[in-house]
């Protein structure tokens, strides 16, 4: 039997209370900080970074932080298995919010914006856009995208950011919140939100004509 409304927001709350909690009582530096004994044994590594990744979502690191550590202690073959862990690590907000988001406004209108757009594509799009992974995941669960196609879209759509915490990583002499944040480059960015754009800008302009077109704001005889 599914939660009631008012269930789902003492749970939401709930939820929302301990992501707050982790994030004043914790930093990426409990990480950071040992980051030369961690990367020290490449298993050692390994089982950090699955293991960061499983705890990450209550804390509300970033998931750069997974892509720099794996840079800095495997070098560039650290990139798919940063990938994958950031991929994995961000299902448990998207089913969250998939489980809680229920039948109302916002979520009717994520639904059509993805059908129209295409799942894979809307995700992608907006993995692309410079905003919080965890708050693009409970975007695509409210919007009722498949779990597959959230998968497939977020693998494809955290390819740079991952890329670039890699590469941040392999230079970088010393780990600190400093190079994770350089991570966010800003020829990246930019370059990334313009992808998400061209991606998105065929869908919006047909929204947009149809609209128009309904509204009499287009003269179809011309």
């Amino acid at each position: 039997m599914g939660l009631s409304r008012a269930q789902r927001r003492v749970v939401a709350g709930a939820a929302l209370a301990v992501v707050l909690a982790g994030t004043l009582l914790s930093s990426p530096n409990v990480v950071l900080s040992r980051a030369a004994w961690v990367v020290d044994d490449p298993v050692r590594l390994l089982a950090v970074a699955a293991a960061f990744a499983v705890v990450r979502p209550l804390l509300a690191w970033p998931t750069t932080l997974l892509a720099v550590l794996l840079g800095y202690g495997l070098g560039l073959p650290g990139f798919p298995v940063a990938l994958a862990l950031v991929t994995l690590t961000s299902v448990p907000p998207f089913v969250f919010a998939r489980r809680l988001s229920g039948d109302g406004d916002v979520a009717a209108a994520g639904a059509a914006f993805v059908e129209r757009a295409g799942g894979v594509r809307s995700v992608v799009a907006s993995r692309l856009v410079p905003a919080p992974s965890d708050v693009v995941s409970v975007a695509a669960g409210v919007a009722g995208v498949r779990l597959s196609t959230f998968l497939v879209g977020t693998a494809i759509g955290e390819v740079p950011w991952v890329l670039g915490g890699t590469l941040v990583g392999i230079s970088a002499g010393t780990l600190t919140t400093g190079a994770v944040a350089e991570a966010a480059d800003v020829r990246l960015v930019a370059a990334a939100a313009l992808a998400a754009v061209l991606l998105l800008a065929p869908t919006a302009y047909g929204w947009y004509t149809e609209r128009a077109v309904g509204a009499g704001g287009v003269d179809d005889d011309r």
